[in-house]
């Protein structure tokens, strides 16, 4: 990509900090697909006499949440209220995502637990030799059997008047198929006409998803919505644009990996923010979910679309140095903004 970027003046850090300082009177409302990420660490052993292939001995395994769950523990890790509604199996894989939801304090009163239904589990092995870092070597996907009906949507459904105590919605569509069907359609006509922010992450699908506040794509979700590459940042400020407009957004922000965000906000020009610290991620895992929730606490506390957009950027720079499904501080974000080198 080419480095003729624009540079919006940065919102002081003092202004970004007395933002943060207001996250804890957010009261944010997570409705989407809920996911388990499960971490199988181990060590080398051997290799197997039967097929020429590793042996790992496991050491631990973590569940942690995904998708709309990550999304929510980001924002109750920040300091907010949160409220989550969605579904999970009943399962062994969903009785362990709801058991960490709920020691993040998020209110799971909205979660249903749906008989027959199989909780998309991600399980990522991670192997390594003696005291050598573990890396990953093969993901293992464990998806619904059966698409969800409406009637099994039907309490989240019932809770969408709770909404109204909402400073802001975020919607994290993952394609498991809970944001479909009329929930959908209800939650698109409650959005459109709302006085809050309305906030919406999609994978492959986000032109479903019209008429909102905001939305969050990543780069390669923008080309796939535009069909077109975007792979100069000329190419990114006209297609941001374009797609802005297609989706009838207020505010759209994409992000860029190594390159940064770039904001497209009604009004205004587009803003190119910078990466913040180093431009090689640990690991990318869950990073969207930390932006999607920084910035819709952002907007949710008062703060404007650059504002908004310059938490968001610190709090994907804090994430993609951990690794896993990573939830980022209130102090780490105060860190990053105010000692950005370190």
């Amino acid at each position: 990509m080419d480095s003729t970027t624009m540079r919006p003046p940065s919102p002081p850090p003092e202004r970004l900090g007395e933002i943060v300082g207001r996250f804890s009177s957010v009261h944010v409302s997570v409705l989407g697909d809920l996911i388990a990420d499960v971490f199988l660490y181990g060590e080398i052993a051997r290799v197997s006499r039967e097929a020429p292939v590793m042996i790992l001995r496991e050491e631990r395994t973590l569940t942690l949440p995904g998708g709309a769950g990550n999304a929510a523990a980001n924002a109750a890790s920040l300091g907010a209220k949160v409220e989550l509604i969605g579904v999970v199996g009943d399962d062994a894989s969903g009785g362990a995502l709801l058991g960490h939801l709920k020691e993040h304090g998020i209110d799971c009163e909205g979660v249903s637990a749906v008989s027959g239904h199989r909780t998309p589990t991600k399980t990522r092995i991670l192997a390594g030799l003696g005291g050598s870092s573990r890396q990953q070597v093969i993901r293992v996907d464990h998806e619904p059997l059966q698409p969800l009906t409406d009637h099994e949507r039907g309490r989240a459904a019932g809770r969408l008047r709770s909404l109204t105590r909402s400073s802001v919605v975020m919607l994290s569509d993952y394609h498991y198929g809970f944001l479909d069907g009329r929930l959908r359609d209800d939650l698109l006509t409650a959005g459109r006409t709302a006085t809050i922010p309305w906030i919406v992450d999609s994978r492959h699908r986000l032109a479903a998803f019209r008429g909102l506040t905001a939305a969050t794509p990543n780069l390669n979700e923008a080309e796939e919505l535009l069909n077109c590459s975007l792979s100069s940042m000329d190419a990114i400020r006209s297609g941001g644009k374009r797609l802005q407009n297609q989706l009838e957004v207020k505010s759209l922000l994409i992000t860029l990996g190594g390159n940064g965000m770039m904001l497209f906000s009604t009004g205004c020009e587009p803003a190119h923010l910078d990466v913040i610290g180093p431009r090689e991620p640990v690991d990318v895992t869950g990073a969207g979910d930390t932006v999607i929730a920084a910035f819709a606490l952002a907007l949710g506390a008062g703060a404007d679309p650059l504002e908004a957009a310059a938490l968001a950027n610190h709090a994907g720079g804090v994430a993609v140095m951990k690794r896993g499904t990573a939830s980022v501080t209130t102090e780490e974000l105060l860190s990053s903004i105010f000692n950005p080198s370190t």
